[in-house]
């Protein structure tokens, strides 16, 4: 049986593909410390050793049904129609999971929820999931997943469960292990176009569009410092969803609902700052898993 054995919040904003001296600039004469963060991610993630990743996607919003790239090969370069001038030559070139994503569709028809694997070699794909890659990925598999926009937050919890069921069934020939991906920030309220920044460090939290989302922002750190997703959910609607949060949170959401939903206590370690991107809160942070080898070690030693 596969197993899911580390999870991530993962920044992806587009100022971390710029050069060095750039970064530096901005940050008044610092780089971002989310650049620091990548290695510190990685170094995590290669001490879970998994085959393949599962990463949420806050820029590939669909329409009537969470998708599943099950492309086998995705190779090319990437220029953002979002913001050309800034983000572009974005060179690609990794390997997918077709039979994950085609699992993942099998059990989400079973269970009556809206999911669907698309293998079209013409599908475009999103700096969401290519900047993680070029920052992260060392020749394992990806398979991205949407986010669809006409959901509700429990249609996201359910995407997750159908993928954490799908994880488990999955055989050697398709992976053992798999660590999932949230692509994307916390608040994502971006400063206006003629905005002026506040602080000389662009990255400093000052610089955050708000400074109540500031505050959101750190409170649902916390939570999911201690593990408590179950009262992230809670406070969904009232307090974390209004800000927004990138892509609707469906990033946060589909991952913690793969993990368990409310019942998850899988505790995070900030392993960056809390930095503004355009007026967006940022971080990284990494959820450790109890694997089915950790369980077997504490037994013994029961």
């Amino acid at each position: 049986m596969a197993q899911i054995v580390g999870a991530a919040l993962v920044s992806h904003h587009p100022g971390l593909m710029q050069d060095d001296d750039f970064r530096v600039k901005m940050g008044d004469g610092a780089d971002s410390d989310l650049i620091a963060g990548y290695q510190r991610l990685r170094d995590r993630i290669d001490a879970v050793r998994p085959d393949t990743f599962v990463l949420f996607d806050t820029h590939w919003f669909t329409t009537g049904y969470h998708l599943i790239d099950g492309g086998a090969h995705m190779q090319g370069t990437y220029t953002s129609d979002e913001m050309p001038w800034y983000l572009h030559g974005q060179h690609y070139d990794y390997r997918g999971s077709p039979a994950l994503a085609e699992l993942i569709e099998e059990v989400a028809v079973e269970q009556g929820v809206m999911s669907k694997a698309i293998y079209d070699e013409a599908l475009p794909r999103h700096y969401a999931t290519i900047n993680v890659v070029n920052k992260l990925v060392h020749g394992e598999r990806v398979v991205s997943v949407s986010t669809c926009q006409n959901c509700q937050p429990r249609h996201y919890l359910e995407s997750g469960r159908v993928i954490g069921e799908a994880i488990r069934r999955m055989d050697a020939d398709i992976g053992e292990r798999v660590v999932l991906l949230a692509s994307g920030a916390l608040s994502h309220k971006f400063n206006e176009i003629d905005w002026v920044q506040k602080h000389p460090r662009m990255y400093h939290e000052t610089n955050v569009s708000r400074q109540s989302n500031v505050a959101a922002d750190k409170e649902a750190i916390a939570l999911l410092a201690q593990g408590r997703h179950d009262l992230v959910l809670d406070q969904w609607d009232s307090k974390f969803r209004p800000l927004p949060w990138e892509g609707f949170g469906g990033h946060y959401l589909q991952m913690i609902g793969a993990l368990g939903g409310a019942d998850c206590r899988s505790k995070g370690t900030a392993l960056s700052d809390y930095e503004n991107a355009r007026g967006t809160g940022n971080v990284h942070m990494w959820f450790d898993i109890e694997t089915t080898e950790a369980k077997t070690t504490q037994e013994a030693l029961a």
